[in-house]
């Protein structure tokens, strides 16, 4: 493990308290045109999927192996300056009871973080079972497990990333079914 490594929690720890995930920013932060990155947030990898502009679709675009800070930084100014998202969804590891967990306060700080090395608005995901669903897609693709590793994470952010796409969707327009019409049949002409 090399020093950076070593530093890289602390590193993306803020001095003094991190709000807990619930106290922080809601989606009205993201402008509603133009990509949005999904982070499905790991200690050793992180999955990256994007929208289209329209924030209709995601895509998953990456799988990155942690590298401490200062690689880490490298990658997301990289991929921002690639795609210029115009907000992150981070992908947020709660219990099943819908209880924060430790992961959920790690994903929280660097949430924070990346925000500060992107200047990008946040928001947060409820991801529980994104990477079940991921890997029940890749086992049905019959891929090996070198195979599934290597698109777990970005998959999995895929699919947190179009959850909240379609959260944010507005509802359809009720159908309105013309009235029945009240001509009878002396009304036609034959």
């Amino acid at each position: 493990m090399s020093t950076d490594d070593a530093t890289s929690e602390n590193a993306l720890a803020p001095s003094g308290n991190v709000p807990s995930p619930s106290e922080m920013p809601g989606t009205s932060d993201i402008a509603k045109y133009g990509v949005v990155m999904g982070i499905d947030y790991g200690t050793k990898r992180i999955g990256v999927a994007v929208s289209d502009r329209e924030q209709k679709f995601s895509s998953p675009l990456h799988n990155h192996s942690r590298q401490g800070v200062q690689g880490d930084e490298r990658f997301f100014r990289r991929i921002v300056a690639e795609y210029r998202p115009v907000g992150l969804v981070i992908g947020l590891p709660l219990h099943m009871n819908g209880n924060e967990s430790q992961k959920s306060r790690e994903a929280a700080k660097f949430a924070i973080w990346l925000s500060q090395i992107t200047q990008l608005p946040y928001t947060f995901q409820d991801e529980r079972l994104t990477s079940y669903q991921a890997e029940k897609l890749l086992l049905a693709a019959e891929m090996t497990n070198k195979q599934r590793k290597d698109r777990m994470d970005k998959l999995a952010a895929q699919i947190l990333l179009q959850m909240w796409l379609d959260a944010r969707q507005p509802p359809p327009a009720p159908k309105v079914i013309p009235p029945e019409d009240s001509m009878d049949d002396s009304d036609i002409d034959s």
